[in-house]
């Protein structure tokens, strides 16, 4: 794997939990699969960074029935991003003002678009929720609907949980695609070496 990939896959990755981290803070609202982890953190304990990696670990057992492959990126985000995540919370200062706190959750919320276009782009393999979204798709299901089925799934059982669901959950949700597709042709490594 070239150098420019390893690189800008990892620092997609790291920058996905930074960015996880910064909508948390904000507490306007994570999204879906935070809430999942959050409402786990809140009901059973340990750190919402060490539930994401959990949860992704578990996802990567769903694609087994699947067939799907796992590449180093798909390892690697499993370590990442939750890792990345619990160091951000642990250094990040309380967020009183409600303005900071909307600049905060809109910044992660655009910098975690850009960090999907980092590690998707450096094409080292999906991350679990992705390759359990595609193989599903991949079995006649249309993609769309297996991503609302999804996430509004975990979303469901993370709000039971006692997550934090609002307006930057719904703000997540509409954002997100659009700014993943803004920056993933960008970062794309396949294309750049066109």
């Amino acid at each position: 794997m070239k150098t420019r990939r390893v690189t800008q896959l990892l620092t997609g990755l790291v920058l996905y939990g930074f960015s996880d981290a910064l909508v948390v803070a904000a507490g306007l609202g994570v999204e879906p699969w935070d809430a999942l982890a959050q409402g786990l953190t809140r009901t059973i304990g340990l750190s919402i960074g060490v539930w994401t990696n959990l949860i992704g670990a578990a996802v990567l057992l769903l694609w087994i029935p699947l067939r799907q492959k796992p590449g180093i990126g798909t390892l690697c985000n499993v370590l990442l991003v939750g890792t990345s995540m619990d160091l951000t919370l642990a250094v990040l200062p309380p967020l009183g003002e409600l303005w900071l706190r909307w600049v905060v959750l809109v910044g992660g919320i655009v910098l975690n678009g850009f960090a999907t276009g980092c590690y998707i782009g450096a094409q080292a393999g999906p991350g679990p929720r992705d390759g359990l979204m595609t193989g599903l798709a991949a079995r006649g299901h249309p993609i769309w609907a297996v991503r609302w089925g999804i996430e509004l799934a975990v979303l469901l059982i993370g709000f039971l949980l006692g997550a934090t669901v609002g307006i930057g959950t719904v703000l997540y949700a509409c954002a997100i695609g659009p700014l993943a597709q803004l920056f993933m042709p960008m970062l794309d490594t396949d294309r750049a070496k066109a």
